[in-house]
């Protein structure tokens, strides 16, 4: 089975290399299922003062990255590897979900990359984009956040990363429905019980009882789905 390969290409790769030093991924880079790479566009600029950014054409606030330090770095990536896919995040995009993580975990080699200041010159991502997500209807201070959401899910879909592959089909997203609640031992916690019928071993009724406790989850937390979950069944 061949390795599963992320590019991050950000202004600061070290926001994002302590997440592969801990849990699952740090396991599934030691394991050799997945590996993480950076790249730093700083590096490539040709400014005599290594910036990276400049004002914007026509006016506005702030600073975009200027295309000369990405285009260089992405054309470099691409020279050594021209299957490697590019993903830009952005809040100008489509919504990043659970299909896509599984559709992406599929490719050789993905490229995350990550803006800053006011965004990317758009020359850019016209030249070198593959695909744009976006995580949510919200701004954060630069792209490596969203850039991690998009490697942490698409890893978990990467054969071998999960320590049980069957748990990822009771998850929620899986399905048009959001996963049913799950308790663990003590049976009685401080007063707190769980629901007498998982304690009897009736796996088929459990089932059951599952299926109805995540109907009445997703008809409360996300009624979008829920309609979906209910005509996906007619």
């Amino acid at each position: 089975m061949s390795i599963m390969h992320f590019s991050f290409v950000t202004l600061f790769p070290e926001l994002i290399e302590g997440y592969f030093t801990q849990s699952i991924l740090k396991r599934a880079v030691e394991d050799e299922k997945i590996a993480v790479d950076f790249y730093n566009p700083r590096d490539a600029t040709t400014d005599k003062h290594k910036r990276v950014d400049a004002p914007m054409i026509g006016g506005g606030a702030g600073m975009l990255m200027s295309p000369q330090p990405l285009m260089d770095t992405l054309g470099g990536i691409k020279k050594n590897n021209p299957k490697a896919y590019i993903v830009f995040v952005s809040p100008v995009a489509k919504r990043f979900v659970q299909n896509d993580a599984k559709r992406l975990a599929k490719k050789e080699h993905l490229v995350l990359v990550s803006g800053r200041y006011e965004g990317i010159d758009e020359r850019v991502i016209e030249a070198y984009a593959d695909e744009l997500f976006s995580i949510g209807d919200y701004i954060l201070t630069g792209g490596e956040l969203a850039s991690l959401v998009l490697c942490d899910a698409i890893s978990r879909n990467v054969e071998g990363v999960l320590g049980n592959s069957d748990s990822l089909s009771v998850e929620s997203f899986e399905s048009a429905l959001l996963e049913a609640p799950s308790f663990t031992k003590p049976n009685n916690y401080e007063g707190a019980g769980v629901i007498s019928e998982f304690l009897k071993g009736n796996h088929s009724k459990i089932t059951d009882l599952k299926r109805g406790l995540s109907l009445c989850k997703t008809k409360y937390f996300r009624p979008d789905l829920y309609k979906k979950g209910i005509t996906d069944e007619k």
